[in-house]
């Protein structure tokens, strides 16, 4: 079954994973994306973060009329509001981790189903879609 899933931070797409994987079959995958903030009170950058996310994904049933993916997923998310001190300074925003996992999310083919991650600061969600692999021509 061929499947692809968009993230979706606030409304605007982040990142894209996608993979042909087989019913009973699990893929996982992770992606990085390193942020440097600026911080201090002379704006200077600060040490990298890598907000990651990792992403497993398994069909579980499919037919012509639905599909069904079990997903896990784990987030690190750095907030959107910045911080200062009480001298005004700039401090690095806060990170959290985000665990989240969807046993049977019900998807008809070609459809793009979202499924809310946080609902706020920031938001997140998953958009996914799936089909039915067509089967290898043979020469």
């Amino acid at each position: 079954m061929n499947w692809e899933l968009q993230v979706i931070r606030d409304g605007q797409q982040i990142d894209s994973f996608s993979a042909t994987t087989n019913v009973g079959q699990a893929k996982t995958d992770t992606h990085h994306h390193v942020v440097q903030n600026q911080v201090g009170c002379a704006d200077k950058p600060a040490g990298d973060i890598d907000l990651q996310r990792t992403l497993t994904v398994s069909p579980t049933h499919a037919s012509a009329d639905d599909i069904t993916l079990a997903i896990d997923a784990q987030e690190t998310l750095q907030d959107d509001a910045s911080r200062t001190s009480a001298s005004g300074c700039k401090i690095p925003p806060t990170t959290r981790q985000v665990s989240a996992s969807h046993p049977g999310l019900v998807l008809k083919p070609g459809e793009w189903p979202q499924w809310q991650i946080v609902d706020s600061n920031p938001s997140l969600a998953y958009k996914v879609r799936a089909s039915l692999a067509t089967p290898a021509a043979t020469q």
